[in-house]
């Protein structure tokens, strides 16, 4: 496992647009598609230790928000080439393994990821109702090597205090997860 930390994007920033197909429907989604008060994107893959590590917290989470006004949606940007495990056929698998009702998109350009400044998987970015950027970083801190118990207790927060139109604690945690898996002669700029 190599532990890569997100690149904590500028809190303000407006979210980078996007249209992918979702792994599950087969539909194309775009930022234009949400709606809610409160916006998750998530990048994540199938294959990461410690994506596996959190997803049971991240289905928690998206089933206790989903009568609220806020939307889920995941992101995979990973190489098919070197890790074929992440492909959009086992992406749905996981996404109906989990419950997941949120969208799983295939970021096959790696375009979003780069645009989200995205680094590792998980990376987590929560967005306001203008879609601005007011959360960055880890889902809480436990690890798989750790014996913390998942909480989601930092994403949980941020949304929460979203919910409620207060601020965002600006002193947030970088997320630690396996890096994103970049094609050779597509990393991005802030690798470099």
């Amino acid at each position: 496992m190599v532990n890569t930390p997100s690149t904590m994007l500028k809190l303000g920033t407006p979210a980078p647009d996007f249209k992918l197909t979702d792994a599950v429907s087969g539909e194309q989604t775009s930022l234009q598609d949400f709606r809610t008060k409160v916006l998750v994107v998530m990048f994540i893959c199938n294959h990461c230790p410690f994506v596996i590590h959190v997803r049971g917290g991240i289905t928690q989470l998206a089933r206790e928000f989903a009568e609220k006004d806020v939307a889920f949606v995941a992101i995979n940007a990973n190489d098919l080439e070197k890790y074929p495990q992440d492909g959009p056929e086992h992406m749905k698998e996981l996404a109906e393994e989990m419950g997941w009702t949120f969208p799983f998109l295939f970021d096959d350009t790696q375009e979003v990821a780069k645009a989200y400044r995205a680094a590792c998987t998980p990376d987590f970015f929560i967005f306001d109702a203008k879609r601005r950027l007011a959360y960055r970083g880890q889902l809480d801190d436990s690890r798989p090597s750790k014996d913390t118990p998942v909480t989601g207790k930092d994403v949980r927060a941020a949304i929460h205090a979203l919910l409620a139109d207060k601020p965002v604690n600006p002193k947030q945690t970088a997320s630690i997860g396996c890096n994103i898996k970049w094609r050779p002669g597509n990393e991005p700029d802030y690798f470099r």
